[in-house]
């Protein structure tokens, strides 16, 4: 167990965990792990060696044990959170249409419908401590069409940056109908850099082109917001792999976002996926006609004495500049 010491003092824990409660890791078969280098300004790893994506067969990945949602425990909670700063408002459009409609609430369960969405989030496999694990991620619109956001315990965590870090956008059942792409470096926020503080918990990758193509050509990239507000209707998608999920296939939930008051400043939602979701996207203004909106958070953490009740961080201004480093990378 660790302690919270970017946001309290004294004891409390945040996990991650196999089941959503507990971090449980395949072990993997023998391969190389990424190659070093020293983080940037919003902590970044360059990935200095050949791509490892061929390496993640398909039984490999459905051996990849998730590395969940983050466990917050109920002596972490104090009654008020940290204060995360706010920026204007700034909406960046999907590579795609809007038509705007938008359904009832849901609280959990397979995505039937198709649209952008299906093809731009994924899974997202990694080496942690030389162990085979996933979370989920999404590609977003880009000036280098090379970009994906996840979450900050997605590309680092428990002061160690993963390897070995592949996205593969519209996973289903073992397959990679998009292809397997080798993440060139990966980014987070300087707070989750050194300190994991869940108000920041915001990650991104920059990946390499595969057959000379990148990879919004490909998959197309959705929108993105950053400073947006609470109690908006947002739909957060991911691949949740601890039971009663598998991490075979896209699920997501729907409804009002409230803010969470317990211990941090993020976005709240009713929700009820489990560990492998981490890194998915929450979208506002999104279209289920067209499967694009505005990405506005990922899937970060659970408190658990709250089952059903999932939590996002603030895509604020350092997610802004954290998206702008990406990008540009």
């Amino acid at each position: 167990m660790r302690d919270l010491r970017h946001i309290r003092k004294g004891a409390g824990a945040l996990v991650a965990t196999g089941t959503l409660l507990g971090l449980a890791l395949q072990t993997a078969p023998a391969s190389a792990d990424s190659g070093g280098g020293a983080p940037g300004s919003a902590g970044a790893k360059k990935a200095a060696q050949e791509s490892f994506s061929n390496s993640w067969t398909a039984e490999r990945m459905r051996n990849a044990t998730s590395l969940d949602l983050l466990d917050v425990g109920s002596d972490a909670v104090r009654s008020t959170g940290k204060a995360v700063p706010r920026g204007e408002e700034l909406k960046i459009p999907p590579l795609g249409p809007d038509s705007g409609k938008k359904s009832a609430a849901e609280g959990g369960g397979p995505w039937q419908g198709g649209g952008d969405v299906v093809q731009t989030s994924g899974r997202v496999f990694f080496k942690f401590g030389g162990r085979d694990a996933s979370c989920s991620g999404n590609a977003v619109t880009s000036d280098n069409a090379s970009t994906v956001m996840t979450a900050g315990h997605c590309v680092k965590m428990e002061g160690k940056w993963h390897t070995d870090w592949t996205f593969v956008p519209g996973y289903h059942d073992g397959q990679a109908p998009h292809g397997k792409w080798a993440a060139d470096k990966t980014l987070t926020t300087p707070q989750w850099d050194a300190g994991e503080d869940l108000n920041y918990d915001v990650g991104a990758a920059v990946v390499k082109p595969r057959d000379g193509k990148r990879l919004t050509d490909v998959v197309g990239g959705q929108g993105l917001s950053f400073n947006s507000g609470y109690n908006e209707t947002m739909y957060a998608f991911g691949f949740p792999a601890a039971d009663p999920y598998d991490g075979e296939k896209l699920t997501y939930c729907s409804g009002t976002a409230y803010r969470d008051l317990l211990l941090t400043n993020d976005y709240g939602l009713a929700c009820d996926m489990t560990g492998g979701a981490s890194g998915g996207p929450w979208f506002t203004e999104f279209d289920e006609a067209s499967g694009t909106g505005l990405q506005a958070s990922v899937n970060s953490f659970k408190y658990n004495f709250q089952p059903n009740a999932m939590y996002g961080p603030r895509f604020g201004a350092d997610a802004q500049k954290l998206y702008e480093n990406a990008q540009a990378g």
